[in-house]
């Protein structure tokens, strides 16, 4: 999150509350990052409206620039964009889909959180970061080298918003019900699979100085589980990874990020792997 040297910023017009550029505004305070506006529409002429947001922000000291665009499709605008300024990060503000157009047709922050190749931020409440708490979920029974990578920026990120914020963090891993046909007598056992998660976690514990207060193992799906947690904990901010699946599989399966989207009552942080990531920039620049 230190890193980030300039942030896109999804402008909506038609939404009064200004949920993105805020939360825009506290991170770009404490990293010195370069806000780029950005107002996805293909007519219509908004350069007045960002204009006097660009010249307030000047005013607060921020560094600005700003643009409005169209590539054919919101999800496509903003990634096109993001990589031809170079920003590390996308802030949007979330609004919920009507559920039978989402049952017909994929919501533009899924695809938004699909095809972008850096961490997108979703704003969803008015809930102050500041002195809250952060939530950071990570699924550590998967303990490949690209997830194990995952996880650790998924620690990482919720670290430096907690920093930034002055919140606390807690971390989350969901783990499955005992499997009693399992060849591998760790899945018989409640007690053992709990065990075995926390010894996986371990490392980012003493990374982070994370004590056993703040690391909740927990049995059942993460898409119940996440939301359960960050009503629980009162959390303003969730910070979650997603594999980014797309096609068939993705249609019937749906990523955990993408389902919890409108169940989860904080904003929430989407971070992709490295692999998926180069995937995806590689296919922008040969648009």
């Amino acid at each position: 999150m230190q890193a980030i040297r300039s942030i896109l910023v999804v402008i909506q017009p038609d939404h009064l509350e200004a949920l993105a550029l805020k939360r825009a505004k506290l991170i770009a305070g404490v990293t010195q990052s370069h806000l780029h506006l950005l107002i996805c529409a293909e007519s219509g002429e908004h350069g007045g409206h960002l204009r006097l947001l660009s010249n307030a922000l000047q005013q607060d000291g921020y560094s600005v620039s700003s643009e409005q665009a169209w590539h054919g499709s919101l999800h496509e605008t903003v990634s096109m964009v993001q990589q031809a300024e170079g920003c590390g990060l996308v802030i949007k503000q979330h609004m919920p889909d009507n559920p039978l157009k989402k049952a017909l047709l994929t919501p533009d922050d899924w695809k938004l959180l699909r095809y972008c190749p850096c961490p997108v931020l979703l704003v969803k409440t008015q809930t102050p970061w500041s002195g809250g708490t952060v939530l950071a979920a990570v699924d550590v029974g998967n303990v490949d080298s690209e997830h194990r990578a995952l996880h650790a920026r998924i620690v990482d990120h919720g670290f430096d918003i907690a920093n930034l914020a002055q919140a606390e963090l807690h971390v989350l891993s969901a783990h499955p019900s005992p499997v009693l046909a399992s060849a591998d007598p760790t899945f018989q056992l409640r007690d053992s699979i709990e065990d075995s998660y926390r010894q996986q976690c371990r490392a980012f514990q003493e990374t982070y100085d994370i004590d056993d207060g703040h690391l909740h193992i927990a049995e059942g799906p993460a898409d119940v589980l996440i939301p359960h947690f960050a009503h629980q904990l009162r959390a303003a901010v969730t910070v979650i990874g997603t594999v980014a699946r797309t096609g068939f599989s993705g249609a019937l399966i749906g990523n955990t990020a993408e389902v919890i989207l409108d169940t989860l009552e904080s904003d929430i942080l989407v971070l992709k792997p490295d692999s998926i990531i180069e995937h995806l920039e590689q296919q922008l620049s040969e648009h």
